[in-house]
């Protein structure tokens, strides 16, 4: 299958890595905050969902914020992302039902462009072009990372996923695999248009782009993330930065109020930390309606 084939070459890429990443010498400073109300707390920390050994060990913060939580919450359960019908799953969802061809919908300028890198890294035209613009643009992002040696194996999540495995802490997910699925398989053509254009371009671009996120991820510099991350998202995809941000982040909101409605049962959330940036965040919803935000960062202070 399509994407068998694609997690065999993400695997291999980050194995063989030519531009992997440089070893780092001090723990990520970390995108974490703390939301509270009289007498419970979450704790949001913001996740690159593909990381390299070099990120480990975290911040004494994040330990400290992982120690006081009873539960955690991820955007999917440990259970659906470990299950071995999800990729199945995509792979269903991402298959083309519309009439026509990959390339009527692309149009000539951005089917010239997938056709030059796939191309450039020997993957199969005629394959790819069976499935949706959107299952394709996330292919080319992670084979992206996967060159630079992030793999998702290491990402912020699963390690927190394993931990609450092994520590036996209950866990959950702020949506299902199927929503989360049908984000990506709802979006209009001109919106999976968007995000296959905007991978082929920063796959264009070279790794620096990903470096650049990288490294301000791992400087915990939220300003940067915004400005480079999710701000030029929103100016130039804006239909793609509310699908897959805004209207989530809104949909996750009454279920972190849940969280905080429980008495002295302090949770961990932990997401992409595109989700907690910027007006759009959670942090700032959640600051909105009244609950007292704290950012918790030793580091921010020495």
């Amino acid at each position: 299958m399509m994407i068998r084939a694609l997690r065999h070459l993400a695997t291999a890429l980050v194995v063989l890595a030519a531009a992997a990443l440089p070893a780092q010498a001090e723990p990520p400073v970390p995108l974490l905050w703390k939301v509270s109300d009289a007498d419970n707390a979450i704790y949001l920390l913001g996740s690159f969902h593909l990381l390299t050994p070099a990120d480990y060990p975290l911040a004494a913060d994040v330990d400290a914020a992982y120690a006081d939580a009873e539960a955690l919450v991820f955007e999917l359960s440990p259970e659906e992302v470990a299950s071995p019908a999800l990729p199945a799953q995509m792979a269903r969802a991402a298959m083309r039902t519309r009439p026509g061809t990959l390339q009527d919908d692309l149009g000539p300028g951005q089917w010239a462009r997938l056709e030059a890198y796939a191309k450039a890294n020997n993957l199969p035209l005629q394959q790819l072009a069976a499935f949706e613009p959107w299952f394709i643009g996330l292919t080319v992002s992670l084979m992206e990372m996967g060159k630079m040696g992030l793999d998702p194996a290491l990402g912020l999540d699963r390690h927190f996923m394993d931990a609450a495995a092994s520590a036996r802490k209950p866990t959950a997910g702020l949506e299902r695999a199927d929503e989360q699925i049908a984000v990506l398989a709802g979006m209009s053509l001109p919106e999976q248009k968007q995000m296959l254009a905007e991978a082929l371009q920063q796959a264009e671009e070279g790794p620096e782009k990903y470096r650049d996120l990288h490294q301000a991820w791992r400087a915990g510099d939220a300003e940067r993330m915004w400005k480079e991350m999710a701000a030029e998202m929103k100016r130039d995809y804006p239909a793609l930065y509310r699908r897959i941000n805004v209207e989530r982040n809104d949909a996750w909101l009454p279920r972190l109020e849940q969280r905080l409605a429980q008495k002295d049962d302090d949770t961990l959330v932990v997401v992409g930390a595109l989700h907690l940036l910027g007006e759009d965040g959670v942090v700032e919803k959640l600051r909105a309606k009244g609950y007292k935000v704290e950012r918790i960062c030793s580091a921010c202070t020495r």
